[in-house]
């Protein structure tokens, strides 16, 4: 249910921007499969960035970025970030490729399962030992290649109306590592910049319900807020998960009060 009576889209819009996605995401498909395999890793990241925006845009979703994306060349570098949608991740790709960790569920879904995969996600199984000890492995490979890893410490989605608590094991590779963590608010607008639980990707809410409600909004402003980093030297992963969230709950209640 929208948090507020809001003007929706005709069905010939969504029809159209419904078309672009799909089109979008098979023009996605066809470059991973078909030209990923010559092109080097700064090559890729444009790629990824840009096919990223046009997503957003297919779905008139307008990044609004606050604070500047990181450049690190000789740490590893965590991107810790709440939770609320599936744009989460085309939205941080515009303007960071990093490799999310993300749910095995996510590798099931129709197409998006295998982009995801074939773009660096690593999926993760809860409560599998083993499987986290491989995932670990993984990430400490991803760092040695000069990769960001970004994780949702949440554990799942929000509506966008507030933070849920963070589970801290997920910043277990963040201690190992002795990275940086940079802390991202991503939160969803209306034009009157009201918090747009529309955007959300929440409950037992399909994907394909969730791409409907967003097709039927006018316009979805995506605040992306990148925070300065914390070090994890000498820090445990509790420490780290309570300074994130500290950070991410104070840049919220700082742009709602507008300063």
């Amino acid at each position: 249910m929208a948090l507020h009576d809001r003007e929706q889209t005709s069905i010939p819009v969504r029809f159209y921007r419904a078309t672009l996605l799909l089109f979008h995401l098979f023009a996605g498909i066809a470059t991973v499969a078909l030209l990923f395999p010559f092109y080097g890793n700064a090559r890729r990241r444009l790629a990824v960035a840009r096919w990223s925006a046009r997503i957003l845009a297919a779905v008139n979703v307008e990044p609004r970025l606050r604070g500047v994306p990181p450049e690190v060349r000789d740490r590893a570098a965590v991107l810790v970030a709440n939770h609320v949608s599936w744009i989460d991740i085309p939205l941080v790709h515009s303007v960071w490729q990093v490799r999310f960790i993300a749910k095995s569920e996510v590798r099931r879904w129709p197409l998006i399962g295998w982009l995801s995969a074939r773009t660096g996600t690593l999926f993760i199984r809860r409560g599998k030992s083993r499987h986290a000890a491989r995932i670990n492995e993984a990430i400490h490979a991803a760092f040695l290649a000069g990769d960001a890893i970004g994780v949702f410490p949440e554990g799942t989605t929000s509506d966008g109306t507030g933070l849920q608590p963070f589970h801290a094991s997920l910043l277990q590779p963040a201690v190992d590592e002795r990275a940086l963590v940079f802390p991202v608010a991503l939160r969803y607008l209306d034009e009157k910049r009201r918090v747009n639980v529309n955007a959300s990707y929440v409950g037992d809410t399909s994907l394909i319900e969730s791409m409907a409600m967003i097709l039927r909004e006018p316009k979805i402003v995506a605040e992306m807020i990148f925070l300065p980093a914390i070090d994890a030297e000498g820090k445990s992963r509790r420490d780290l998960a309570r300074e994130a969230h500290a950070a991410i709950t104070a840049a919220f209640s700082r742009r709602t009060s507008g300063t």
